[in-house]
């Protein structure tokens, strides 16, 4: 007589693509217009990267970013939150990453201010502009987090 068994294994941690094995998956709300090419492209960048990504969409961003204590001058078109800390413009994933695993004191959350061309979200062929990813603190200053010379 022959016996034929079948073992399923289960498992509720789910890769998403682009994620490897081992990495957590950070869930992140994105607040964005709905007609901004760009804030969907980064998106996408933030998916790729294994991050799960609910987007809302709002005619205005002022409420969010007031709510948030994003001064004007560091913001940008879109704003993601992830456990309260902020995300606000077109910040490359690995920095998001980097921030969450180590999170300093005082801090809002990260910014790239305006739309640097070559940016995560803002590519355009071969074109590049370096730029600054800020650390934003809860005491309204500023510190540069990390400096971004080439695509992501």
């Amino acid at each position: 007589m022959f016996a034929m068994f079948l073992v399923v294994a289960c498992s509720e941690k789910q890769l998403v693509p682009g994620q490897q094995s081992g990495v957590n998956i950070i869930k992140m709300e994105v607040f964005k217009t709905p007609t901004c090419g760009c804030c969907n492209k980064w998106v996408d960048h933030l998916k790729n990267e294994g991050f799960a990504v609910i987007t809302k969409d709002r005619v205005s961003l002022d409420a969010i970013k007031e709510g948030y204590n994003i001064d004007p001058h560091y913001q940008s078109c879109h704003t993601g939150v992830v456990d309260g800390y902020v995300f606000e413009g077109h910040i490359p994933a690995r920095l998001i990453r980097q921030f969450l695993d180590d999170i300093p004191e005082g801090a809002l959350g990260l910014a790239v201010p305006g739309m640097p061309i070559g940016s995560p979200g803002m590519e355009m062929g071969e074109r590049f502009d370096s730029y600054d990813v800020l650390l934003l603190k809860s005491d309204g200053t500023s510190e540069v987090f990390s400096h971004v010379d080439g695509p992501e």
